[in-house]
């Protein structure tokens, strides 16, 4: 009888674990999904602005206007301490490639290491 709910509870135990752990991999894999939306919005906007700036385009147009509008309200919050940060080097703005390589080492990186180190402290692995 005690062996039987030693048992029931190491299995238990184990269930628990394979959870958390299929916890821990959902939200960093949510969190890396936002970063590679991150990364191509700000490649988009770089587009963009450059369309416009090189008058292919120009904000006049409705949709363009609100294409814009929406990629400056998603990436300027994350690109704004930066350009502070950056100055322009010849009029090119940089601060939007400082920040892809950030992004690009956080989910090649510290995603995996923080996802791997979680999942071992909660028994994985």
């Amino acid at each position: 009888m005690l062996a039987r709910a030693v048992e029931a509870r190491q299995e238990a135990v184990h269930l628990d674990g394979k959870l958390m752990i299929a916890l821990i991999t959902f939200v960093f894999f949510i969190i890396g999904a936002l970063l590679s939306l991150l990364w191509w919005a700000i490649i988009i906007s770089a587009v963009l602005s450059w369309l416009v700036a090189f008058d292919i385009i120009n904000l006049r147009n409705r949709a363009v206007y609100q294409i814009s509008t929406f990629l400056d309200r998603v990436t300027g919050p994350v690109l704004r301490p930066f350009q502070r940060i950056i100055p322009p080097l010849g009029g090119v703005d940089i601060s939007p490639i400082v920040v892809l390589l950030i992004i690009t080492g956080v989910r090649a990186i510290l995603l995996p290491a923080l996802r791997d180190t979680l999942i071992r402290l909660v028994g994985g692995y």
